[in-house]
């Protein structure tokens, strides 16, 4: 039985394209993107799922309240009976309602080695911190800010040169490679959730 994805966006959707090609190269098998929602409009990622033929709809967040925003969101995830959520650069905090009807249901990809450099810019407070390895994660989201269970995670080396344009080039790349992994290992359930570790299940 195919697996159902929504993935909300706020931007040019880098990370929705590599979950495409994936689903699209039986990287992440039995599954398909069935919406692609955006708080934006003109954004880039939905120019993107119209040229793949993927429903997208766009929702403008501006001036609503939270949760009433995120409900409008979730009446048209349940019209497309969407088995997961994917945030891929979508820029709102989800409200407590909507993760509570969506349990263990939504994962978002966070340029950091989480719990370190939670929120924006995680790739300049890395540099300013001054850490040598940075990178990605991929976890289930609660209603805390970059804060659910950990899914899958990729070290980046932090070169001496390095811009915040370069790290952030090199952790995308590694971004593109984990969030479809994740996504394999959810949907296909082989996983166990105890207490805060996701452990994988064969």
């Amino acid at each position: 039985m195919t697996k159902r994805i929504g993935v909300l966006l706020s931007g040019r959707g880098s990370n929705f394209e590599a979950l495409a090609e994936s689903v699209a190269a039986g990287r992440i098998p039995n599954a398909e993107i069935a919406i692609v929602i955006s708080n934006r409009e003109g954004a880039p990622g939905i120019d993107r799922a119209k040229t793949r033929g993927i429903a997208t709809r766009v929702i403008p967040s501006k001036g609503l309240e939270r949760e009433v925003y995120d409900r409008q969101v979730g009446a048209v995830l349940d019209e497309y009976k969407v088995d997961l959520i994917c945030l891929a650069g979508y820029m709102r905090l989800l409200s407590p309602y909507f993760v509570a009807q969506f349990p263990n249901r939504i994962l978002n990809i966070h340029p950091s080695l989480l719990p370190s450099f939670p929120g924006l810019e995680s790739q300049r407070q890395a540099l300013e911190y001054g850490v040598k390895f940075a990178g990605c994660t991929v976890h289930f989201v609660d209603e805390n800010l970059d804060a659910g269970p950990i899914i899958v995670q990729a070290v980046v080396p932090v070169k001496d040169d390095d811009t915040e344009a370069s790290l952030s080039e090199r952790i995308l790349k590694e971004e593109h490679r984990i969030y479809s992994e994740a996504v394999r290992i959810v949907l296909e359930g082989k996983y166990k959730i105890a207490g805060r570790r996701v452990l994988r299940v064969t």
